[in-house]
């Protein structure tokens, strides 16, 4: 029964994501929303909303190791898993200041968790920073981007097309998300208790490839447009959304309290891998050869993360 939860949650988290992007897409541009604002809110919230919805309902029942779990094994499956994945489709080139501020960012962002994560516990004030530094973050892209070309349309997900049409789309995502967001916890709490694996384990891998698979598609799908850029910004994005817009909202909603293991063993993978992929990217190119070594590392950290 708990192998039928978890495949209905990880049903509910990808059609409710793809339903809730699409709806917000067709608003947005109803209202006229220009490309580029649409790329950093509604996509950007849109596909981090699995992980907003397992991390805030595993919060309030007492299941910390999945909130956080879900949130730092994201971002390691991000970049070894979806960027070794898109990289192996189609080598990945990539140019341009912006996204040397974004991986910037990218890995401020991982830093500000280890005094955070030293206290042992992640109250709302430590919230209320994270996410107030996601809108500062996302003020400033904004800003400073309004100069650049126009974003190309047919770079953001298929919109619904008509508002009434939208909002549907918007509702039913939603409630698939909750849904989804509900089996998915069940699932892996239950899996978790029945084989003896922690569940901090189970959050690190399962719930947090499943609840990444709006973000995997989406990559997948730039790769074989060729679209790098595309592919790329959408994990950098990803992370930084996980990171101060995710746990942030999370430690807002409901502390949560920190196991030693977040500090002493994935937290510093998170922060090595982002930095991995922050100097990787200087070269400009990520080719097959490189898309096989970060594949061959994940397989190593669910291997060690157990």
């Amino acid at each position: 029964m708990e192998y039928l939860l978890l495949l209905a949650g990880l049903a509910g988290l990808f059609f409710g994501g793809e339903a809730l992007v699409r709806g917000s897409v067709g608003i947005a541009q109803r209202l006229a929303m220009p490309p580029l604002l649409i790329g950093l809110t509604v996509v950007g919230f849109g596909t981090s909303t699995p992980e907003l919805l397992v991390s805030v309902d595993a919060a309030l029942r007492g299941a910390s190791d999945i909130a956080l779990g879900n949130v730092v094994g994201s971002n390691i499956a991000n970049i070894l898993l979806i960027v070794g994945v898109s990289a192996l489709i189609w080598p990945i080139r990539v140019s341009g200041d912006t996204l040397k501020r974004d991986t910037g960012v990218m890995m401020a962002a991982a830093i500000i968790l280890v005094p955070i994560f030293a206290f042992g516990m992640m109250g709302r004030v430590a919230g209320g920073i994270l996410f107030a530094s996601l809108v500062a973050y996302l003020v400033f892209a904004y800003r400073q981007s309004r100069n650049a070309p126009v974003a190309d349309e047919s770079d953001l997900p298929v919109p619904a097309r008509g508002l009434w049409l939208s909002l549907v789309w918007v509702i039913g995502g939603l409630v698939a998300l909750m849904f989804g967001a509900r089996f998915m916890v069940d699932g892996a709490v239950t899996i978790a208790r029945t084989f003896g694996v922690s569940e901090a384990f189970i959050g690190l891998t399962v719930v947090a490839v499943g609840t990444s698979l709006p973000e995997l598609a989406t990559s997948l799908i730039a790769a074989f447009r060729k679209q790098s850029e595309i592919a790329i910004g959408n994990i950098v994005g990803s992370n930084i959304f996980n990171v101060l817009g995710i746990l942030g909202l999370t430690a807002i909603i409901a502390p949560i309290p920190v196991a030693s293991r977040f500090l002493t063993f994935d937290l510093p993978i998170m922060i090595a891998v982002s930095l991995v992929l922050t100097l990787l990217l200087r070269r400009q190119m990520l080719g097959r050869g490189i898309g096989i070594v970060m594949l061959v590392a994940y397989g190593g950290y669910v291997f060690a993360a157990q």
